[in-house]
């Protein structure tokens, strides 16, 4: 199930409303590209550009963290993208079904792999994992620089 890149409603306060995406997948095949073209189709839409470096950075967070639902976490997953009204905040959530909260590998520069979790604390202001009944969600905040006009 795919809810479409679009604007919430405000409906009540005439305020700006958050730009929001969000994807659920029933399946242990790996959407990780569908992931990277929604952050970058609804980034670019919020008007930051998909050749900038926050679309990229989103990019990569959004990949390294489904790519760890896919392989450490089986069965269904979710996506919920979310960027503030005035395009300074993106959220993302990762939802998965294993409870075990993701882990950093030490460092090792020889290694192949392992290295995502590192980048994605580096990228984002805020990174944590909030444990649910089934499973747990993975919740980056990517500080967003102004849209380009």
């Amino acid at each position: 199930m795919v809810t479409p890149l679009s604007k919430q409603s405000s409906h009540d306060s005439g305020r700006p409303a958050p730009w929001y995406y969000s994807a659920a997948w029933h399946t242990s095949q790996a959407p990780v590209a569908d992931a990277r073209r929604a952050v970058r189709t609804l980034l670019d839409r919020a008007g930051h550009h998909p050749a900038h470096r926050p679309s990229q950075d989103a990019q990569l967070v959004v990949s390294e963290l489904v790519t760890n639902a896919v392989q450490h976490a089986p069965g269904p997953l979710g996506l919920l993208l979310e960027i503030t009204p005035d395009a300074a905040q993106l959220r993302i959530v990762v939802r998965d079904s294993s409870p075990d909260p993701p882990r950093p590998q030490a460092r090792d520069a020889r290694r192949v792999g392992g290295h995502g979790l590192r980048l994605v604390g580096l990228l984002c202001k805020q990174v944590h994992t909030v444990a649910l009944t089934r499973g747990k969600q993975v919740v980056a905040l990517l500080a967003l620089p102004a849209p380009a006009a």
